[in-house]
């Protein structure tokens, strides 16, 4: 890797608060942003606990990769943090104390959508402490399970994601690619809205399981054999551009700016992690370098 420039950091200007029901535990909740200092990073807050538990979102924290990406620290954990990890990280706000009541953020309606309005709602100030900005100088590539995941150098030193979606050829899902550049303006318009999405089966696998107690088909996407059920789609490939939502929330772990073109085939969470883990060692490899060499 090689570090490819800075920006000032972000932060809110004020805080915001948002309401709504928890996808896995069916529980009213309550979230709240507020401003931090230069250089906290994004730290959730569970106020329900006692004393309040701290977690900061980093890749050493993740716990859990399956169906969605779970932080835990000893008895401090919080799932389905995508959603609103990509909110942040989508509108380039890189300090903020994330204040929870439940092990859980609110659903809202499956996307980071609201996250997003209330965000630019409270407003983004400048902070004094720059951001490193990192790119790869070779493709790292990551694959499982027939899936893979891969960052390449971009020529222009953006963040450009393409995703090709392919449940096979009788899934209800159609096989659908998206490619997207990432900027807080691109994000906002174009990615933020797309909801989570799984298939009927699915769903009623996790109601058997107890989750998703008080979410309907109409809250998200679910597909049965005809398409979303009790819905409609926003966009033709709203489920590959909510891959892409999944993507920025997951790359915000690395901690810093990314740069590249990411290219995934059918990859998820799993992969996304293990991508964040290869690109942090590589830049920890760096710090050790520079401080031997020093």
């Amino acid at each position: 890797m090689k570090r490819l420039g800075y920006r000032y950091q972000r932060t809110l200007a004020r805080p915001v608060e948002l309401m709504g029901i928890g996808f896995l535990t069916g529980a009213s909740i309550h979230i709240r942003f507020r401003p931090a200092p230069p250089s906290t990073g994004v730290v959730f807050l569970r106020t329900d606990l006692q004393p309040p538990g701290q977690l900061p979102a980093c890749i050493d924290h993740v716990i859990g990769t399956d169906r969605r990406t779970t932080l835990g620290s000893g008895l401090v954990r919080v799932a389905l943090v995508e959603h609103v990890l990509a909110a942040l990280h989508g509108l380039r706000i890189d300090n903020c104390y994330i204040e929870l009541n439940a092990p859980e953020p609110p659903g809202l309606d499956g996307s980071a959508q609201q996250f997003v309005n209330a965000l630019l709602e409270a407003g983004i100030v400048l902070q004094s402490a720059r951001r490193p900005i990192f790119g790869v100088t070779a493709p790292v590539i990551t694959s499982q399970n027939g899936a893979t995941l891969s960052l390449h150098p971009h020529p222009d030193n953006e963040l450009k994601i393409s995703y090709l979606l392919d449940y096979g050829l009788n899934s209800p899902i159609a096989r659908q690619i998206c490619t997207e550049v990432i900027s807080p303006e691109t994000f906002a318009c174009r990615v933020a809205g797309c909801r989570t999405f799984l298939l009927e089966s699915e769903a009623n696998e996790l109601r058997r399981q107890g989750l998703g107690s008080r979410t309907t088909a109409a809250d998200l996407l679910v597909f049965g054999r005809h398409g979303p059920i009790d819905n409609s789609l926003r966009y033709a490939d709203e489920p590959a551009r909510h891959k892409i939502l999944d993507l920025v929330g997951d790359l915000s772990l690395f901690g810093y700016d990314l740069r590249g073109t990411v290219v995934a085939y059918r990859s998820g969470h799993p992969l996304n992690a293990e991508l964040v883990q290869v690109l942090s060692r590589q830049v920890n490899g760096m710090t050790v370098s520079c401080s031997q060499a020093a």
